[in-house]
């Protein structure tokens, strides 16, 4: 278990984009990140698609869950809570549950609006329920990543977010980026540290 899972949903790029920079913080340290998407959920009962992307990651298993030493956790906002896709991925995790397989490993979430005050906060806090659920223990981004007391897009300390606009086309800021990074490092770092803990 020596990689961050980075699962992601994303409709625009942005949530996408934010995971790729998760993922570079994860890999600044010892440990490797492990990028995997989740497809859109039907409308249409019983439908059937490609069980490989297009482009990008693969699509997550419940497997590459199980074996993570950590989770960072993405999704666009959808009325101030995660999109459908993540809800339905993790509500098929029950196995997992069972056998405590989650249960100690640290985990940290991220998320996109196209509004300032779009409910990224109470959508990153969405994302955190299913995980506590499932023993984890949730990372945030703590005020010495100074970033947080400057920027005037995204960022939390419940987890680093982005600004996309009404359009979803804008380009994560510095500040965003930074943030992002941040949140894959501490996620390594602490599953490092806890795996040592273990030895």
């Amino acid at each position: 278990m020596s990689h961050i899972l980075v699962l992601y949903y994303s409709r625009y790029g942005a949530t996408a984009e934010m995971a790729r920079q998760v993922a570079r913080g994860v890999e600044s340290t010892s440990l490797t990140a492990r990028l995997r998407t989740l497809p859109p959920v039907s409308t249409i009962c019983e439908a059937t698609a490609d069980s490989i992307p297009e482009s990008g990651p693969p699509y997550a298993t419940t497997e590459d869950l199980r074996d993570c030493a950590g989770l960072a956790l993405g999704s666009p906002t959808r009325f101030g809570n995660m999109a459908a896709p993540v809800k339905y991925f993790l509500d098929g995790t029950s196995s997992l549950w069972l056998g405590g397989a989650l249960a100690g490993k640290p985990a940290g979430v991220f998320t996109s609006t196209s509004s300032l005050h779009g409910g990224q906060e109470t959508t990153l806090l969405s994302m955190m329920l299913p995980l506590l659920h499932h023993g984890m223990l949730i990372t945030g981004l703590p005020f010495s990543e100074t970033d947080l007391l400057h920027t005037r897009s995204g960022g939390t300390p419940y987890g680093p977010s982005h600004l996309a606009g009404t359009e979803s086309n804008l380009p994560l800021t510095d500040e965003e980026r930074r943030l992002c990074h941040a949140l894959g490092k501490r996620l390594a770092e602490t599953a490092a540290k806890l795996a040592r803990g273990r030895d």
